[in-house]
């Protein structure tokens, strides 16, 4: 009797660590802003430390996230470029909560030929620089608001003939590093980020000059409804002190 105890106990506790293993394995789907396609690798990995769970990331505009997302794509969390993008599908009913912001952003001007950026107004006016690449205003915030920059110095018209628009601030980077446009204008995530860190030139653009990038991130209903627990462990894991210092030697500000 006490045999047939003793294996009953086995195959429950055997039971119990397969489910413990099953659950362990569980991948958060993560549609991701494509400024922070750098750093993601490192926030991925710390939170795969810290939780044992791993993160499946998409990239791409933020806008184009939404309109996936509000037609019914399959992702657990959205960590948008921006507070209004998020805040949109908060609206829709389509999240768990309304946005948080795990981060500021920043705008740089960045080059990968032999440009002297101090006078940077005037080198883009001038006769040295054909092409310029910037994210696409109408999808990507890092667009938007180096619109937004433009106007401020009233420089935008005289340049709009020579703007070459990424779809995202990652085929913006693509222009940038591969030498198919002169100069452009991309996050400071990206130039500080490990692969890209000392690659070409870039100046940081004057904060009053646009808006601030507040970064927002939320739960959405799918993920609440398949892993509410692993959801809510990622979106206060970017809250977190190691989190936020990931963010931060990444050219992040942080709330």
């Amino acid at each position: 009797m006490n045999l047939r105890i003793a294996a009953h106990k086995i195959i429950i506790i055997g039971t119990l660590s397969f489910l413990n293993m099953t659950a362990q394995a569980d991948t958060l789907s993560v549609a991701v802003a494509a400024n922070v396609q750098y750093v993601f690798d490192n926030l991925r990995a710390e939170f795969k430390k810290e939780s044992g769970h791993d993160l499946q990331a998409v990239f791409n505009s933020s806008g184009k996230f939404v309109s996936q997302i509000s037609n019914g794509a399959p992702f657990d969390v959205f960590i948008s470029a921006d507070m209004e993008y998020p805040m949109a599908l908060y609206q829709q009913g389509l999240t768990s909560a309304s946005p948080k912001i795990y981060a500021y952003g920043a705008l740089v001007l960045w080059t990968m030929k032999n440009q002297d950026l101090t006078q940077w107004q005037s080198l883009l006016k001038s006769s040295q620089i054909n092409k310029i690449a910037l994210a696409n205003p109408k999808t990507a915030p890092y667009g938007r608001e180096t619109i937004k920059l433009l106007k401020h110095f009233q420089i935008e018209q005289q340049l709009s003939d020579r703007m070459v628009f990424g779809e995202s601030i990652s085929q913006t980077n693509q222009y940038i590093f591969s030498g198919v446009v002169d100069i452009g204008f991309t996050a400071k995530s990206v130039v500080m980020s490990e692969e890209m860190k000392g690659k070409g030139r870039w100046v940081e653009m004057p904060a009053n000059a646009y808006a601030p990038i507040a970064q927002g991130v939320v739960i959405l209903k799918y993920g609440q409804q398949r892993v509410p627990q692993l959801a809510k462990q990622f979106y206060d894991f970017l809250s977190s002190p190691k989190a936020k210092s990931i963010l931060q030697n990444n050219g992040y500000g942080v709330p």
